[in-house]
């Protein structure tokens, strides 16, 4: 069975939200790659801070929720991180969210996730596994 791996690179922190890349890759082979939206990090505190990098495994999980989302296991200190839609930093409680494109969709001065659903979609597609290994740097 193929390896996956998800590398998480944040590109910009600002005062609310952090910004970055996520890219899938199976072996050597790029599969798919998106924009994420997290918050900001605050020491790590539970609903009020994005994750510490590091990394972590994940496993498909589904809820009435989020539908097809992604839980991350290991989290020090923290519990119930996952990867879901969503499109502006009001949507993530210390989750990930993914997206196309980084735009201020609603004029709030911040830059937001576009396409979060199809994205999500894309990104479930993508993975022929129930588990990944996500690497935070």
């Amino acid at each position: 069975m193929d390896k996956y791996v998800c590398t998480l690179t944040r590109l910009t922190s600002e005062d609310k939200q952090t910004l970055g890349v996520l890219r899938l890759d199976c072996g050597t082979d790029l599969v798919f790659h998106c924009k994420t939206l997290e918050l900001a990090w605050n020491d790590n505190i539970q609903f009020e801070s994005c994750i510490p990098k590091g990394t972590y495994k994940a496993k498909c999980r589904n809820s009435q929720t989020y539908g097809d989302h992604w839980h991350i296991y290991n989290v020090p200190d923290r519990d119930l991180i996952l990867i879901h839609a969503g499109n502006y930093h009001r949507d993530t409680e210390g989750c990930i969210i993914l997206g196309r494109e980084h735009l201020d969709i609603d004029g709030d001065g911040y830059r937001d996730v576009t396409s979060s659903k199809k994205t999500m979609r894309e990104f479930n597609n993508a993975l022929a596994s129930n588990y990944f290994e996500l690497r935070v740097v």
